[in-house]
């Protein structure tokens, strides 16, 4: 495989520091996995039929303010950690791109 930006270019604290950078990254996608696991565990399904008809939208007070309760925030953690894990997964393969050697070396 080829090395985009060749070791020869890099200083050397660079060239040591992305193994690390590799390994930090790695676990806090583990962390977060686990974390977004157990949300969308904690999530109640929302079948409960209860729309109107004319409109296809809930009109309780209970539906209108979703965002303000447990389940609200839970839905909410569960958007915010997704989105982390996909920065982070890509930010992981662009550092697997630049320094392309084993991640425990």
């Amino acid at each position: 495989m080829f090395n985009l930006l060749g070791n020869s270019l890099l200083p050397n604290w660079v060239v040591n520091s992305f193994p690390v950078i590799k390994f930090i990254l790695l676990v806090l996608i583990l962390i977060a996995a686990v974390a977004l696991i157990v949300f969308v565990l904690m999530q109640n399904s929302d079948d409960n039929g209860t729309t109107n008809t004319i409109t296809g939208i809930k009109d309780t007070y209970y539906s209108q303010n979703k965002g303000m309760n447990r389940e609200g925030r839970i839905k909410k953690a569960t958007v915010i950690v997704s989105i982390f894990i996909a920065v982070a997964v890509v930010i992981f393969f662009i550092l697997t791109a630049i320094y392309p050697n084993s991640l425990w070396s």
